[in-house]
């Protein structure tokens, strides 16, 4: 009887262990995730303004411009539901990203050829905005990434991954790798 007592308890320990914590850190994933997303969305807000401000000064940039405004529009058409997000998609979403920033850092280098526009206190704001922003990505995506650490760890280590192949029966969730433009170290010319 006794040794039927401690069996039963034991299973229900490690039934339990990981019932809560396990769709908890599902909706942490999910949260971190959706602030990803939406710091990603206020530096695309930021393009409009800082093409418009770049083109009174620079007309003949067009291409440089042209490359920046389609990037934004390649990188806002793809949106990810946080229920759905596979490695895939989160590399679609990364390559979609990634061809922003390429663009805007072209902007940027463009912007040195124009003193006057550098000077100008629109353009100012609006740089310091995008810097302050691209920090928050920075910030986002490190939180997100320590999410999904801690929910692939409940999902895969015993003996919560025990309550998770029984019940919930969640995946791991994929993470943010560098994509190969970041990955190189970029070259500098005097």
């Amino acid at each position: 009887m006794k040794s039927v007592t401690v069996l039963l308890f034991s299973c229900f320990f490690l039934v339990s262990c990981g019932l809560q914590s396990i769709p908890q850190a599902n909706n942490a994933v999910e949260g971190a995730w959706a602030e990803v997303q939406n710091q990603y969305k206020r530096r695309s807000d930021l393009i409009p303004n800082l093409v418009q401000t770049v083109k009174g000064y620079a007309s003949h940039e067009k291409d440089t411009l042209e490359a920046v405004v389609s990037a934004r529009a390649k990188a806002t058409a793809i949106t990810i539901d946080p229920t759905k997000l596979t490695p895939e998609k989160l590399q679609e979403f990364q390559s979609a990203q990634s061809g922003v920033s390429q663009a805007l850092g072209r902007l940027m280098v463009v912007s040195e050829r124009y003193p006057d526009l550098k000077a100008n206190t629109n353009f100012q704001g609006l740089q310091a905005q995008l810097e302050g922003t691209e920090n928050r990505i920075a910030i986002a995506r490190r939180r997100f990434i320590e999410t999904v650490q801690e929910f692939n760890n409940l999902v895969t280590v015993f003996p919560t991954s025990l309550t998770n192949s029984l019940i919930h029966h969640f995946e791991k969730k994929p993470q943010f790798t560098a994509t190969e433009a970041e990955q190189k170290t970029p070259e500098v010319k005097f």
